[in-house]
């Protein structure tokens, strides 16, 4: 048997660096005054047919979507903005407290081509932020982003921003670029050809050089903003200034979901190919209005932790654990014995581990050496008799008998040194 195309098995020599990244943003959105969500990973389908669009590449051709045996079309969420909104509608969070500051952390589907950075299941660290039009926290949104990803040791990124104004200015800007784009219909790559009657905006994503080559002349959004609109997004700028965020201003970002309005932005690298963005963001003031709830202003992003630890995991040294305890048993007595320490290990916050074999002492001291573990405690027969503990330093090359009173002792002694260190 085979893991399924796209989904990949996380293996315990790396769930270390997805704690570390679920430990850094934990940090930093908690201290932000943020609060974890978890959300189903199934959402009703019409969550996401309201939500993101029916244009969308994500809507018409990646859900994963299915009829279950109640007859009911759900959906493996294919991103994570949707379902918090759902989450903050359906148990009223917002008569709770005005500001609804909110992050998880899970997997997302997609059925698309797998490819490095790209899987059908991946996963998404997200914020979501609820309840203010105030373009300072358009600012410290983006700052959160840029503290999490420095954090990890990522150096070499970009911020990118934009701002695509209310529903009715894209309208006139999808109008005008409709017109633009049409005069060159058949230079556009196939792609951009089917797009340009239904979602003439998600043109400006093509990777098609000539299309791009194209699209340098085509008209830009920020001509259509209205004063509101520049002045918000002049004001998000002077913010990121003052925290010394740098930033460029991309004419072309406009991100792909249609709930998007006003501020949009994106952290890119070049390391990563065409998968280029580690983070991607921005304004849904209708989202909540549009799923059936009181119209709410927010904003949020998504980092991809696959491209994100592509990114950084060769780079992280992280915090090696307390070194081991090995346990090495013979006979019931001692195993009886062996056992009663446990408590004593986690007491003192030591990780230890009972040697299941059966196997001789040689084999099982051998095995602790090639753990590297710092003591291999044996229990035989003998010491279970006499009521004490052979304690072998496997690191120092010593060996000394002592009671068990003598090894907690030694336990106590050495764990407070390790704290000092």
């Amino acid at each position: 048997m085979q893991s399924i195309r796209g989904m990949h098995d996380i293996l315990p020599k790396d769930t270390k660096y997805w704690q570390h990244v679920y430990n850094i943003a934990m940090d930093i959105l908690s201290q932000a005054s943020y609060q974890e969500i978890r959300t189903p990973i199934i959402e009703d389908t019409s969550l996401f047919l309201r939500g993101i669009g029916t244009d969308t590449d994500i809507v018409s051709k990646e859900m994963y979507s299915f009829e279950d045996r109640g007859r009911r079309n759900l959906t493996l969420r294919p991103e994570g903005t949707a379902p918090v909104a759902r989450s903050l509608i359906q148990h009223k969070l917002y008569n709770e407290q005005p500001i609804q500051k909110l992050w998880y952390m899970g997997p997302m589907f997609r059925y698309e081509r797998p490819q490095h950075g790209r899987q059908r299941q991946f996963h998404q660290l997200g914020l979501e932020c609820y309840g203010s039009n105030s373009p300072v926290l358009d600012a410290e949104v983006i700052y959160l982003a840029n503290q999490i990803i420095d954090s990890l040791e990522c150096s070499k990124y970009t911020i990118e921003i934009n701002s695509i104004g209310s529903s009715d200015t894209r309208q006139d800007y999808e109008k005008a670029l409709r017109r633009y784009l049409s005069t060159y219909q058949l230079d556009l790559d196939g792609e951009s050809q089917k797009r340009l009657i239904a979602s003439p905006l998600t043109i400006l994503d093509s990777k098609d050089p000539q299309t791009q080559e194209i699209l340098l002349n085509a008209p830009i959004i920020s001509d259509f903003l209205d004063r509101e609109a520049l002045t918000h997004f002049e004001k998000m700028q002077d913010y990121l200034s003052s925290m010394n965020i740098p930033f460029t201003i991309n004419n072309q970002l406009v991100r792909g979901l249609d709930y998007y309005n006003s501020t949009v932005f994106e952290i890119k690298t070049n390391l990563l190919g065409t998968q280029d963005t580690i983070c991607g963001g921005g304004r849904y003031d209708s989202l909540t209005q549009q799923l059936g709830g009181p119209a709410i202003p927010a904003l949020g992003w998504g980092i991809g932790i696959e491209r994100l630890l592509l990114l950084v995991q060769d780079k992280l040294d992280l915090p090696q654990n307390s070194e081991l305890i090995y346990l090495a048993l013979q006979g019931y007595e001692a195993e009886k014995k062996g056992l009663s320490l446990i408590p004593i290990f986690r007491n003192y916050d030591l990780r230890y581990e009972v040697d299941l074999s059966g196997s001789s002492f040689q084999k099982q001291v051998k095995r602790a050496h090639k753990k590297n573990a710092l003591m291999c405690v044996i229990i035989g027969e003998e010491e279970a008799s006499l009521q004490t503990l052979t304690v072998k330093w496997l690191k120092e090359y010593r060996q000394e008998t002592c009671s068990r009173q003598q090894f907690i002792e030694t336990l106590k002694l050495y764990r407070k040194e390790e704290v000092i260190r």
